[in-house]
């Protein structure tokens, strides 16, 4: 149950991110209000996640999940355009996340 929380709090950790985006420097009230209670939720569900994952195992895997999510969902909402260099670090954290996860 621990994985499924700490899960949950990287994609609230995208939300943050993709929200701070629409907020367009905190210019934006509700756009604003979403970030914030992304990163309040992101944090809340990763520090209860670390209850009983190591913070070295919980606090990677989480920051993984938002910067793959983040680049996911910026391509997605944003036409952001990657390199294949970039492509491949990209997967290569992926790859990172999903062995921290069966190794542990």
């Amino acid at each position: 149950m621990n994985w499924v929380t700490l899960i949950i709090a990287g994609l609230f950790e995208v939300v943050w991110a993709i929200s701070m985006k629409f907020s367009h420097g905190f210019t934006k009230l509700d756009w604003t209000l979403v970030t914030i209670v992304g990163m309040v939720i992101s944090f809340l569900l990763l520090a209860h996640a670390t209850k009983s994952l190591p913070i070295g195992i919980a606090y990677p895997v989480w920051t993984g999940i938002g910067a793959v999510g983040t680049v996911i969902a910026g391509i997605i909402l944003f036409g952001d355009k990657l390199s294949m260099l970039t492509w491949m670090f990209v997967i290569l954290l992926l790859i990172s996340i999903l062995g921290i996860k069966m190794t542990s």
